[in-house]
């Protein structure tokens, strides 16, 4: 009986072996020169086929190894995975480049797109039906691109990087100070006073000169008020009437939601 099961076995695994093989995916660059690849992933992203770009710049990688030509490939990796929406791929790959290549010249590049990477600035394209900005979402995103863009200006003042980067790092800090803003807003409107007055004093003591100081002023009128602490409230109305005389929030309260709270650019 044994004997009998022999032939239909051996047909089955040399059908499994043809199907393995005809499964192999066949590198078409193989034969190709670094150059080639390199005109190849270059004419993939500049058509915006990114996720097709990103398997070419690896292995121009390794065909291209030693050389300043791998080293561009490495950043073009990653520009790549960027547009391709990989961020994680991306910082990690950006983050192998600056290790592996301390000393290159394209390092003040390498920061400003890892800024990049890590900056969210679609304030304007759902806004209009989430009234979502920047400041409520999560901020570690935010504080890392800060860390890229401040290393950046630091380290290379004089880059062309180094101005974009100074204007995101003024944005980014209006959105870390606008989110202890609104967060005390939401302590505040659940009558949370006394988590709405701890958040705006984060927002007063760690930023300066940030327009949600204002609102954060505010709020801690309000909430001082509701709570009955009459000598701090008017110590914080003091100081709103000495650094906003003609403010909006005590005219007329909170502002609504379609204000946008600031915008760069």
């Amino acid at each position: 009986m044994l004997h009998a099961r022999l032939p239909h076995v051996f047909v089955l695994l040399v059908a499994g072996l043809l199907a393995a093989c005809s499964s192999t995916v066949e590198d078409k660059t193989a034969g190709w020169s670094p150059k080639r690849i390199h005109t190849e992933a270059r004419d993939e992203m500049d058509s915006g086929a990114y996720d097709k770009a990103v398997p070419l710049f690896e292995k121009l990688e390794g065909r291209a190894a030693g050389t300043p030509l791998a080293q561009q490939a490495q950043i073009d990796k990653a520009y790549a995975q960027y547009k391709a929406g990989e961020k994680a791929q991306a910082v990690a790959t950006l983050d192998r480049f600056m290790k592996l290549h301390p000393a290159s010249p394209a390092l003040d590049y390498a920061l400003y797109l890892k800024g990049l990477v890590n900056f969210n600035d679609n304030l304007g394209l759902f806004s209009f039906i989430s009234r979502q900005d920047l400041s409520e979402r999560d901020q570690k995103a935010a504080k890392d691109s800060f860390e890229s863009f401040s290393e950046l200006v630091t380290r290379f003042p004089d880059s062309r990087y180094a101005q974009d980067s100074r204007q995101r790092m003024t944005y980014i800090v209006n959105s870390l100070a606008q989110y202890e803003v609104h967060v005390a807003r939401y302590y505040y409107q659940r009558g949370a006073y006394v988590a709405a007055i701890g958040r705006a004093q984060v927002a007063l003591a760690d930023y300066q000169g940030v327009p949600a100081l204002e609102e954060a002023l505010y709020i801690l009128i309000r909430s001082y008020d509701a709570l009955g602490m009459s000598q701090l409230r008017d110590d914080a109305r003091r100081v709103m009437d000495a650094s906003y005389p003609q403010s909006e929030y005590v005219r007329s309260g909170f502002k609504g939601k379609a204000d946008p709270w600031w915008k760069f650019w």
